[in-house]
Parts: structure tokens; C-alpha cells; sequence
């Protein structure tokens, strides 16, 4: 696809931060068997990759806001258009050697997102979508849903939450019902690769809590023009915003939605 100069300088930038990260990703391999501190590696490599993104998108948009994980919210002189970011998504994964993580970039304008880039360094995948224009893997694959339309043949992703979380007791119920209806569930760590994946048919369904803007921002909008249907986990709440997300190809999306909201 031909994308907008927004789009080719969010490309760039991912793919920056990415060579950056795989380098690191070499070396946190052989720290993560070793008492050498791999958490504190991890979290260097995290805010070095953010530094490259910040340097790349504000230094060609200096007047665009910023908000990412790691460095906060930057108000910009154009109030109408600011990047949303997660350097590293996946940093369990990255921590532990599991070459399952990417660099996530949105582009918000008038608060609809209007640009999402998800990059995969680790496989070389590169998702990427604009509004009203499809979603796109690497060079030239168009993204589309799977086409499934039986539950029972169906895989889905979530996350289950960990350590501090408060919503576990929702999610094993979830998967309490989902799980007799389905063809699998998958937890593989990575929000942003899972919204991805919905988007390239490799899952049929995604859902889960206690989400934060910039881990959904880019991965929803490939979701939506490569034809998935998005909302929140309870019916009427805007994803984004909640940070509850529920997708799902068009065929399956009410039933999925309906014993997701029955738990």
C-alpha cells in the first residue's frame, strides 16, 4: 500500500526502535539465564527504544502531542493530533527471551485513531493501517479476518492478569465459558501482536481488561480495516477509553460477545 507521509515516518520509526530492540533482544537472552540483573537490562532497552521514537515522530511533527508508557504525555502546540506509543509491548517476554514483543505506533487526530503501525521485530512482521484504507502486512499483504463462523472451530487470545490485577476472578470465568464453546484459547503476552493477529485471520477473537490506551491504539485499527468488529468487553464501552477490548471476525462476533458478557 501507498501510505500518507504519516504513515511512512511511523514505519520508519518502528522499524528504528525495532534494530534497536532485536540488538538488545541478543543480549537479554543470555542475561535472562544469568543473576546479572535482566530486569534492569530490559527496562534500559525499553526507554532507549522510546527515545528513538520520540527523536523520530516529534522531530518530524514537532508540534504533534505525544503520550507513551514509559515518558508520559507531552501536550503539543497542535492540540488535534498526538502519537500514541509503546516502545516495547511484550517486555515479560523480551525479559524472559521469548522473541514475542513489538513496537507499537498510533496516530490519533480529533480523537479517532487515523494511523496504526505494530512491528515485530523479533519475525520482521510489520502491520500497518491507515483509516478507510486496509490493513497491511510488510510490503504488500493485505490483512482480512478470518472467515470462520463456528465457535467450536474458533481460537481465541487473551491476556490473564497477573500480580496486582484486579480482574482474574472475570477472566477465569470468561474462560469457564468460553473455553467448552471454543477451539482453543491462546495467552501469548503481547496486546497489540494479539489485535494483530485478528487482523491477519490468525486469530478469530481477542478480548481482555485492564488495557492502557497505548497497547491498543494501533492493534484496533488494523483489527477494524482488515474487517473485525471492536468494542468494549461490556456492551457500550468505548475500548479505547475503558481499556476493555472485545473483537472478533463479523461472523462470530455476537456469539463470542454474548458468552464473554455472560460471565
Amino acid at each position: 500500500m501507498q501510505g500518507s507521509a504519516n504513515l511512512n515516518i511511523m514505519i520508519k520509526a518502528a522499524r528504528k526502535a525495532g534494530r534497536s530492540l532485536v540488538k538488545d533482544f541478543r543480549e537479554v537472552e543470555n542475561l535472562q539465564v544469568s543473576m546479572k540483573g535482566a530486569g534492569d537490562f530490559v527496562s534500559r532497552a525499553d526507554l532507549a527504544a522510546e527515545k528513538i521514537l520520540k527523536e523520530e515522530l516529534l522531530g518530524a511533527r514537532p508540534t504533534y502531542g505525544w503520550l507513551a508508557e514509559e515518558g508520559g504525555e507531552i501536550d503539543g502546540e497542535d492540540p488535534t493530533r498526538r502519537w500514541i506509543v509503546d516502545p516495547l509491548d511484550g517486555t515479560t517476554n523480551f525479559l524472559h527471551g521469548l522473541p514475542h514483543w513489538a513496537v507499537s505506533i498510533a496516530l490519533e487526530h480529533k480523537g479517532q485513531i487515523v494511523a496504526g503501525v505494530v512491528f515485530d521485530a523479533a519475525k520482521d512482521e510489520l502491520f500497518y493501517a491507515e483509516r478507510g484504507a486496509g490493513a497491511w502486512l510488510n510490503d504488500n499483504k493485505r490483512l482480512r479476518v478470518s472467515g470462520r463462523t463456528r465457535m467450536i472451530e474458533a481460537i481465541f487470545a487473551t491476556g490473564i492478569p497477573f500480580a496486582a490485577k484486579k480482574t482474574l476472578p472475570a477472566t477465569l470465568k470468561d474462560l469457564a465459558n468460553l473455553m467448552p464453546a471454543c477451539a482453543g484459547v491462546r495467552r501469548f503476552g503481547s496486546a497489540a501482536l494479539d489485535l494483530a493477529y485478528v487482523a491477519a485471520g490468525r486469530y478469530d477473537g481477542y478480548w481482555e481488561r485492564e488495557l492502557q490506551i497505548w497497547d491498543t491504539a494501533a492493534g484496533a485499527l488494523l483489527a477494524l480495516e482488515a474487517g473485525a468488529l471492536v468494542s468494549g468487553v461490556r456492551e457500550g464501552q468505548d475500548p479505547l477509553e475503558s481499556g476493555s477490548i472485545l473483537c472478533a471476525n463479523n461472523q462470530i462476533f455476537d456469539q463470542f460477545a454474548r458468552t464473554i458478557r455472560e460471565a
